[in-house]
């Protein structure tokens, strides 16, 4: 939830800007009723008609008077904005409630308020409040929707200032405004058993200290308040004084996320796009894997990760893990197609054997760029790669994909280097890939002791 900054508007004769602001103002009616009256009194002066001149006259001093009594009431209103949600998942609502506090000694008249958001977040928000009391308050809200992630901006905030017979019109702007965050859909993933090494705590091949500090290499000397079930008894009979066995130091596995980020690799766009489901499947492994003790990490083709994000990537539990997951999400929400034409870097800020479970989200892939992700392989504990054939995306969806050809050769080459390597047909089911990449890795490597990830 987030709280906009209060903003204010007036309408004196400071922010005016004169009499001519308020003449500006004036609405169709109120210009009709000027121009009338105005024709009114030429037409009495012409005919010597009294009577035709003093309706002439109302008429063009009726619209002139309400711009005046607008112009110099003041009207002094706070405005906050507020988001419920912050940050929601493409193609889910928000909404946005907005408060009003007259802060002045007068009544308010009618006032109509605007809110600015962007089209695609849908039409533009208009309330229309009666008159507000003294120190009064009102509050409306609206919701906002959008397919696409991104960052979008709301406000500033517009209040239109009316008379009571709609002649004139004047606008007043807050100038605060709020940011709406689209994050990808995250899908939920099913536990399986995909790395083929130890996982969150204990005891596994490729794992990385979760704690800070010096590991002793012996048993240490007794000290004041240590648990005496810790006490080493042969090490204590040995060096003749009381000796504890160190705690063992809860270290976590590591996963990375590589997301293809190549313009020449998609085809399409939009919210059903490869390139977009290729985003959604990278959030959702971030999600998972953060969720069960990783230490997970995001890379991209060009290099770039999550700023913020430490060398080893983020690892953390209960409001350290949803902060990661929020700053991985931010970054995900407004990441676009990289001008970029291979994985060389990516591959180059890959630790040697360390990685743990490396989890790839790909385009189109010559076949260079295959073979510097089948190198990869040399680089992580295990590795799932998903393939997203631009030619298939391309396709209706009542298409049926033909066999063989150079996506296929594609998958042969990763898989002949070691990686579980899945073909993503249009709309499929991340969670149906997410099970059958465990099935098939099943087959090639023992899970004895494994468990779920």
């Amino acid at each position: 939830m987030s709280t906009g900054g209060a903003g204010r508007a007036e309408a004196d004769r400071g922010e005016a800007g004169g009499i001519r602001t308020a003449l500006a103002g004036l609405t169709t009616r109120g210009r009709s009723f000027l121009a009338a009256g105005i024709a009114a009194a030429i037409c009495a002066y012409v005919l010597g008609q009294s009577d035709l001149l003093r309706v002439g006259l109302l008429l063009a001093v009726l619209p002139l008077l309400c711009a005046a009594v607008l112009y110099r009431t003041r009207h002094r209103v706070a405005g906050t904005r507020r988001l419920s949600p912050a940050r929601v998942p493409a193609g889910s609502e928000a909404r946005v409630h907005l408060r009003m506090d007259n802060v002045s000694r007068l009544p308010t008249g009618l006032l109509m308020l605007q809110d600015r958001v962007p089209y695609v977040l849908g039409p533009r928000p208009r309330f229309v409040l009666d008159r507000v009391e003294p120190g009064g308050r009102r509050e409306v809200s609206y919701r906002v929707r959008s397919d696409l992630r991104g960052r979008y901006p709301l406000g500033p905030l517009q209040l239109r200032l009316t008379d009571p017979f709609g002649m004139c019109e004047l606008t007043r702007a807050f100038s605060t405004f709020d940011t709406l965050t689209v994050i990808p859909r995250v899908d939920p993933l099913a536990p399986v058993r995909l790395s083929g090494e130890a996982k969150g705590y204990g005891d596994g091949r490729q794992r990385a200290l979760a704690l800070a500090g010096e590991d002793d290499v012996i048993p240490r000397g007794y000290r004041y308040g240590d648990d005496l079930r810790r006490v080493h008894w042969r090490s204590t009979a040995r060096y003749g004084e009381l000796m504890v066995r160190r705690e063992e130091q809860p270290r976590r596995s590591r996963c990375t996320v590589l997301l293809d980020t190549r313009a020449i690799g998609y085809e399409g766009a939009g919210p059903d796009s490869a390139f977009e489901w290729a985003v959604s499947g990278a959030a959702s492994v971030l999600v998972h894997m953060l969720e069960r003790g990783f230490t997970v990490r995001l890379l991209t083709d060009n290099g770039s990760s999550v700023p913020g994000e430490g060398a080893d990537g983020f690892a953390g539990t209960g409001q350290d893990s949803a902060d990661a997951a929020g700053l991985m999400m931010d970054t995900l929400a407004v990441i676009d197609h990289s001008d970029g034409t291979g994985l060389s870097r990516a591959y180059d800020l890959l630790r040697g054997g360390n990685e743990g479970l490396l989890v790839a989200f790909l385009g189109d892939l010559d076949e260079d760029q295959a073979g510097v992700v089948a190198r990869m392989r040399q680089r992580s504990g295990a590795a799932v790669a998903f393939v997203l054939d631009p030619g298939t995306w391309a396709r209706e969806a009542t298409d049926v994909p033909g066999p063989g050809g150079r996506p296929a050769e594609r998958l042969r080459m990763l898989r002949e280097a070691g990686w579980t390597a899945l073909g993503v047909p249009r709309g499929a089911s991340l969670n149906d890939l997410w099970r059958q990449a465990d099935r098939e890795r099943s087959g090639l490597t023992s899970v004895s002791g494994e468990a779920p990830v």
